[in-house]
């Protein structure tokens, strides 16, 4: 937990921005496994995290605006509870020391919220995407349940967006915790990987790096020779000398805020010579990205300008032809690069998503595009100071989809099928880092990991 000043700044921060009402703020339950008390590790809501600082389950948080009010909501523990549990702070003490005086139990809640409907109070929640949470506002307010997403506080979506988009100094230090572990991970993966080993060996090693640094993952590991898709995660495929590893990980801190990074590597230690021409476009397009990354710059527009340098390499490959800027702006170059960029990151390893990308990558006058490729691009928006996001470019070789744009003849003014064919079982290559926008430009995060394809090969 942070300081007590930075949750009670924060909540006032919130509560002059959305003005009237009552804010509502729901923290995570434990889940059951396979039955109830078998539950997985509980991970708490990130905006509750961010506004109350307590990480523990079945806490509600009520912020009253218009009476400048704040409550907690929760059941302490009974003695059964502690015969499972052993001694924990109270609710009460936890509270206090994220500047909340007030707590009620659980029991309390409901009326409360009749009071303030009955009163014709405005209750501002955010967009559930737990069904349990999803099912108690529907009780608590009584809006059905197929009706919440729509119900949701577009002024409270807005408010949390635009303070959890500007990182301060103390998140910003905690990001560069999470990476330094995503650093040590991948080290692990690219170190240890070899012929011989399943995918799911050289991931178990990989997670328990996280794991042993204290923490957790930020998102289940991405650890695959094939490479060509896009989230696949590890299995019990056999790793085989002259095959890439594709390892995207991240470790999350125990204040739950994350480290996201990629890097493709050979399980022998050295790339083939196409592997790695492949390599160095990729390389090549990520940095043209990060010297493009300024306060006011659409990052839109710098997913542009990697899909430019992209295009060229192909074209230097002979895989694809012609004007590399028209061939972009047809899509052409989504053969090969289907996904977008980068996303935000925070305490959330795609920051903030669960309220919504266009709220959170885009603005109400940059709209998201529905194209092919575009249309995976979760930020768009003008870049500002404070704004931590990923840099992550790649090359996809994806048989299906180059066996259907070949038979409906798509692109083909841009596009060698003859030669594209070539390259149906090379897999894919993805380069990953996150940065930090500041006042000029943007800095790199963590402790620097090797990322030259001759870099990479001098670690085995």
């Amino acid at each position: 937990m942070f300081t007590q000043d930075t949750y009670t700044a924060r909540r006032r921060q919130l509560k002059a921005t959305v003005n009237q009402g009552l804010i509502l703020l729901l923290g995570n339950e434990e889940l059951g496994m396979n039955y109830r008390d078998n539950v997985y590790h509980f991970r708490q809501d990130s905006s509750f995290l961010y506004f109350i600082g307590i990480d523990r389950p079945s806490l509600v948080a009520v912020i009253d605006v218009d009476n400048d009010k704040e409550l907690l909501f929760g059941n302490e523990l009974t003695m059964d509870d502690l015969v499972w549990t052993g001694p924990k702070e109270t609710i009460r003490d936890q509270a206090a020391k994220t500047g909340i005086s007030e707590v009620q139990p659980l029991a309390a809640l409901d009326g409360l919220l009749k009071a303030a409907q009955a009163k014709g109070q405005p209750i501002h929640f955010l967009p559930p995407y737990r069904a349990d949470n999803a099912q108690k506002l529907s009780d608590w307010l009584n809006i059905p349940y197929a009706a919440l997403k729509s119900k949701a506080s577009v002024t409270l979506i807005k408010a949390v967006i635009a303070q959890r988009a500007i990182k301060a100094p103390e998140e910003i230090a905690e990001i560069e915790k999470a990476i330094g572990i995503t650093v040590d991970m991948q080290l692990e993966a690219i170190r240890s990987a070899q012929a011989g080993l399943t995918e799911a060996q050289l991931a178990g090693r990989v997670h328990g790096v996280a794991v042993s640094s204290g923490g957790n993952l930020s998102f289940p590991i991405i650890l695959t020779v094939n490479g060509q898709i896009l989230h696949n995660h590890y299995q019990d495929t056999v790793l085989k000398d002259g095959q890439m590893v594709l390892c995207d990980c991240g470790a999350e801190t125990p204040l739950h805020y994350a480290g996201d990074l990629t890097r493709t590597f050979p399980v022998n230690g050295s790339f083939t010579p196409i592997q790695r021409s492949v390599y160095d476009i990729v390389a090549a397009a990520q940095q043209a990205a990060i010297d493009a990354l300024r306060p006011g710059m659409l990052f839109r527009d710098v997913h542009l300008l990697a899909c430019e340098k992209l295009a060229e390499g192909q074209r230097d490959l002979g895989l694809m032809k012609g004007d590399v800027k028209e061939a972009v702006a047809q899509g052409a170059h989504t053969l090969f690069f289907q996904c977008g960029l980068g996303h935000m990151m925070g305490h959330d390893v795609h920051d903030m998503e669960d309220l919504g990308e266009n709220y959170v990558g885009y603005t109400d006058t940059l709209v998201k595009s529905t194209e092919f490729g575009l249309k995976s691009l979760r930020l768009g928006r003008a870049l500002e100071k404070g704004f931590v996001l990923t840099v992550e470019p790649g090359l996809y070789f994806i048989p299906e989809l180059m066996d259907a744009w070949q038979a409906a003849k798509k692109h083909t003014d841009f596009i060698n099928y003859d030669k594209v064919q070539a390259f149906r079982n090379f897999g894919g290559i993805r380069i990953e880092e996150d940065f930090l926008i500041t006042g000029d430009g943007s800095r790199l995060l963590g402790k620097p990991l090797y990322k030259t394809a001759s870099a990479i090969e001098a670690l085995k």
